[in-house]
């Protein structure tokens, strides 16, 4: 297994993608802490794999973020990979539709969660990762390099956030190792801003699996678990050695999208089997 005792901390893991990433690494062989702000979802993940480390907590706290390291450097001995992970979307709400009284509210929310989060982490996990010679990995999205992934605030904080890795892999270079995966669409539990009244939603309400095939070059939406396999390629001490400042496009193929269609190859299976025309 590629992750065979390595120590692995990340935050938002209780539930959608980090809940598969939990999952997928302990399947290879990690030690993972969690650090999430739901109590009852941290008990059900407790449940569900025995000798997990929980910690309840908020990303947008360093005292929080010092306490899930220090937790896994009392548990586990160690600390291998951080894994910024916790975020919220802002469900493609456009300029024109903030609203002017929770505008500020809700530009530091979705801040201070996507970006002052992964921020926080870094700097508490960075002592023990340069003891252990570690590495980071954080969550991106496609909306880190392309726009309509999200609205201006969600849009704007991927940005940052591909800026943060960058930053910190020349920073912390040559001792911990700096790495971002950018997901594409996902059912999951990914919520929105409390100040725009969208806690309590969930980007699975929106039914991306129907817009999947017109819409992303593979025709169809990953899954969480999908997902997983990138954090354990990044997290891994012997898959990605020459890896740091890296962003994984790991969308379904947003990028190559074509000017007049989605993808080139809707066509491909009828064009091989026809007859050719022979050549003179």
């Amino acid at each position: 297994m590629r992750l065979t005792d390595q120590a692995i901390l990340i935050t938002g893991g209780a539930s959608g993608l980090g809940h598969a990433v939990v999952e997928r690494c302990i399947a290879e062989g990690a030690l993972l802490a969690v650090l999430d702000r739901s109590a009852e979802r941290l008990a059900e993940l407790r449940a569900a794999f025995g000798g997990i480390l929980t910690i309840c907590g908020d990303v947008r706290s360093l005292a929080d973020n010092r306490r899930a390291v220090d937790a896994c450097l009392q548990d586990f001995g160690k600390l291998d990979c951080a894994i910024g992970n916790a975020g919220i979307w802002d469900f493609n709400t456009h300029l024109i539709d903030l609203p002017d009284d929770t505008i500020d509210e809700a530009f530091d929310e979705v801040f201070h969660i996507n970006v002052k989060g992964y921020l926080l982490l870094a700097k508490a996990a960075t002592p023990a990762l340069v003891e252990s010679g570690g590495s980071m990995v954080f969550t991106i999205s496609n909306a880190g390099f392309y726009p309509d992934g999200g609205g201006p605030l969600y849009t704007a904080s991927k940005h940052a956030a591909v800026g943060l890795v960058r930053q910190l892999a020349f920073e912390l270079a040559p001792h911990v190792r700096v790495n971002g995966v950018a997901p594409g669409g996902i059912s999951s539990d990914l919520r929105g801003p409390q100040s725009l009244g969208m806690s309590e939603r969930t980007i699975a309400s929106l039914n991306l699996q129907n817009s999947a095939k017109d819409n992303v070059p593979t025709g169809t939406l990953p899954t969480a678990k999908d997902y997983a396999a990138a954090y354990v390629f990044f997290a891994s001490r012997e898959d990605n050695v020459p890896a740091t400042g890296s962003i994984l496009n790991y969308d379904g193929g947003f990028g190559v999208r074509g000017l007049r269609q989605t993808r080139g190859g809707d066509d491909l299976l009828a064009r091989m089997a026809a007859p050719k025309a022979e050549s003179k």
